[in-house]
């Protein structure tokens, strides 16, 4: 066991993320003597894994959950789906003994082989190992930055060893693999025929160290841009970004969409498939096109395709998508000045206080698109996740408390059924260092499933204060939250207000 979390320091694991069990207990006590990691202790494997996505994210690393046995695994299913659409190396430890390991039905035991099908491939290790056996490289595992799936099959009679382990160092994360896909066609479509017949920019998730190149790209192209609230560069790219964005290119669709980053939120991206008339180009370090039609897709780090493309030419807005654009937000603004108790400006007024966070997450996608839709932000927020590409509203507590470690003040914009799927985050805060963490809690009333559940209960659940927000005017109780609290604020905006705004526009 001891070789196994040294193989993974390696492969620059610095964290474990542990959900105490009967069966790993081994794995556990191994690990508590080493000094070189940090552990984490969940309460539950959804929770757990969520968590440790969250991590990953922050950092840049792997993280590995330890789960018990294939029947607690099954719960980190979510997590692990996320994490391979995301392309987040995510490492589960499951652990069970030579006499439990078929399918016979035994009692709270689950066979473990392929338990996360497409999505984590499993690599059995027996313990202890047989003459011959060779270790996974989860050096090279990791630097694909896919989830994997460590099964131990241990025998019985396996005792811990005692003392501290002797670990040197966690190393750094494994390099990145290089970019594939030929860039010979999106060349000449930038140089050639974009400022013609016209190209839109669309920039889905970015990491922190992707933004700098699609930010380049952007200033350089002078396109117009449909910037998702993940890509972190929506206030920079401010003259550019298309209001109202994805309904105007619906309407009237441009020659050419070139993607930076990941599959995108926005309507107009899922209405793409329809449109065979408008060629699709992706770059992305994910390599997942998110569309079932043809298109071209450059799988890679955004800053070395960018560099690769050479000589980028200004292609301007010969489709004159910015005047339109410009009539879109003036009838916004109206809107929200007209309609202030509706959910589109409480989400706007939750904005400006959540723009000073250091870290914001967006849960469901219907958070994520009404966030793009609604706000105009005074200061640029960098720091934006989602886990909505899979996991709709499960793990968005968690995930955002795995984001959120590392900063003074943090905030995220769920809805009701991402709460309610998670209440289970006490344990985890209280090993958090201090911290603002604020969550807004949009209960439209829309989902009458919901209608009669008490939310500041669940606030206690959750270990956190508890505030109704009404107005704009109450956001103010967000300064005068104190430092290393856990704020949860349910968010009520006028239903009639709300289907005014709507049908206006």
């Amino acid at each position: 066991m001891e070789q196994i979390i040294a193989n993974a320091a390696q492969a620059g694991v610095a964290e474990w993320v542990c959900c105490p069990r009967t069966q790993n207990r081994i794995f556990l006590d191994t690990l508590e003597r080493c000094p070189s990691v940090h552990r984490w202790q969940a309460t539950d494997e959804r929770t757990a894994g969520f968590f440790a996505l969250g991590r990953i994210q922050a950092t840049a690393r792997a993280v590995a959950v330890v789960a018990g046995n294939g029947a607690d695994a099954a719960s980190l299913f979510p997590a692990v789906v996320e994490a391979y659409y995301e392309r987040r190396p995510l490492i589960v430890v499951t652990l069970d003994t030579q006499q439990s390991d078929s399918d016979c039905g035994e009692y709270g035991r689950i066979v473990q082989e392929n338990l996360f099908p497409a999505f984590a491939p499993s690599i059995r290790i027996e313990l202890p190992r047989r003459d011959g056996w060779r270790e996974p490289d989860l050096v090279s595992l990791c630097a694909e930055e896919f989830p994997i799936h460590l099964h131990l099959v241990c025998a019985e009679e396996i005792l811990p060893s005692q003392g501290v382990m002797r670990l040197v160092h966690v190393a750094d994360p494994p390099p990145r693999q290089k970019f594939r896909g030929s860039l010979s066609e999106i060349s000449q479509v930038l140089r050639f025929r974009a400022a013609q017949e016209g190209l839109v920019l669309v920039l889905g998730g970015l990491d922190p160290d992707e933004q700098e190149s699609a930010l380049w790209l952007a200033r350089t192209l002078k396109a117009p841009v449909l910037a998702d609230a993940t890509s972190g560069l929506r206030e920079k790219l401010d003259p550019q970004l298309l209001c109202d964005g994805s309904d105007l290119l619906i309407d009237s669709p441009p020659r050419y969409v070139l993607r930076v980053g990941a599959v995108p939120s926005f309507p107009f991206w899922r209405a793409l498939e329809e449109m065979p008339q408008t060629d699709v180009f992706s770059i992305t370090r994910t390599g997942l096109s998110g569309l079932q039609r043809p298109s071209c897709v450059i799988e890679g780090e955004p800053e070395q395709v960018v560099k690769a493309l050479d000589d980028v030419v200004r292609v301007g807005d010969p489709c004159d998508y910015f005047s339109a654009s410009r009539k879109n937000a003036g009838r916004w603004e109206e809107l929200l000045l007209t309609y202030p108790e509706s959910d589109a400006a409480l989400v706007q007024a939750f904005a400006q206080h959540a723009s000073l966070a250091e870290v914001l997450l967006l849960g469901s996608p219907e958070m994520l698109e009404l966030w793009n839709t609604a706000t105009r932000l005074r200061n640029p927020v960098l720091y934006v996740r989602s886990v909505s590409q899979a996991g709709g509203s499960v793990g968005t507590l968690p995930a955002f408390l795995g984001n959120a470690v590392d900063a003074s003040f943090a905030c995220a914009l769920i809805d009701t059924a991402s709460l309610l799927r998670d209440t289970t985050n006490a344990s985890l805060l209280s090993q958090l260092p201090p911290g603002k963490r604020v969550v807004g809690v949009l209960n439209s009333g829309e989902n009458t499933d919901f209608s009669s559940v008490d939310l500041q209960q669940c606030a206690r659940l959750c270990g956190a204060e508890y505030y109704t927000v009404r107005s704009e005017a109450d956001f103010e109780v967000i300064e005068s939250i104190e430092e290393g609290n856990f704020a949860l604020l349910e968010i009520l905006p006028d239903a009639e207000q709300t289907r005014l705004l709507r049908a206006a526009f």
